[in-house]
């Protein structure tokens, strides 16, 4: 128990907290893109995802909770550090502190850390637990089956993002994702103790490129929709 306590209670402990933290969130992300984008393979291929997931309760049930609290220990430790760092800082700090060698990525984490955190709510309400009252749409997502009477998850994406509000906060979100995967994965390297001067630069460029994968990756399904390259599909027709 004290070396838990300890490991919880010093800065250090935050640090390995926050990165595997976010090396767990990191890795659900992109599997959760690679999922998701299969829907630009149609509907049989998305439903039959998605079926498989649902039908998998012993294995969906302990990951969504192990990401949970992988969310609340990252947004703790982030708070803890926030606050030892202003702590420790002089008082004229403010005034004389003046923001070199930090990234725009770095300055904005907090922010857009709230804003993503928000994001994960709504996704969670609009896209898992599926209230009717926040998809902006008359359809129910729960009803609607494809001929398999399989849960229509292809259907359910294209109508959610015909919505021009949900498809701008999503690539707003996943715009901001990406700012703070550019900045959170060099850092978690760091705080791993796997970030040196032979690996720093190469480490900074595969965190840029994974931001930006993901940024298309995750945009790319409210544009196609949008634009009309992913349509509605009428299994009556």
């Amino acid at each position: 128990m004290n070396v838990l306590n300890g490991f919880f209670g010093s800065s250090l402990g935050k640090k390995y907290i926050m990165a595997l933290s976010g090396l767990a969130m990191f890795g659900f992300v992109v599997a959760h893109m690679v999922g998701n984008l299969q829907v630009f393979l149609g509907p049989e291929a998305i439903n039959r995802y998605g079926h498989f997931l649902q039908n998998m309760k012993e294995l969906v049930w302990p990951a969504r909770i192990f990401l949970l609290a992988m969310i609340a220990l990252h947004i703790w430790a982030a708070i803890k550090l926030t606050a030892e760092n202003r702590a420790a800082r002089p008082k004229d700090y403010s005034a004389a502190y003046k923001k070199v060698g930090a990234s725009y990525a770095s300055r904005t984490m907090i922010v857009s850390g709230l804003v993503l955190l928000t994001f994960i709510i709504y996704h969670l309400l609009h896209f898992t637990v599926q209230v009717d009252g926040i998809n902006f749409t008359k359809t129910s997502f729960k009803t609607l089956e494809d001929p398999q009477h399989r849960h229509d998850i292809y259907n359910m994406i294209v109508i959610a993002f015909q919505q021009p509000i949900v498809s701008i906060f999503y690539i707003i979100s996943m715009s901001l994702l990406s700012l703070h995967l550019s900045h959170g994965i060099s850092s978690m390297f760091q705080s791993l103790g796997l970030k040196n001067r032979k690996y720093g630069t190469l480490i900074d460029r595969f965190a840029l490129i994974m931001a930006g994968i993901l940024i298309v990756g995750y945009s790319a399904i409210p544009l196609a929709v949008l634009t009309g390259i992913l349509k509605k599909v009428n299994y009556g027709a």
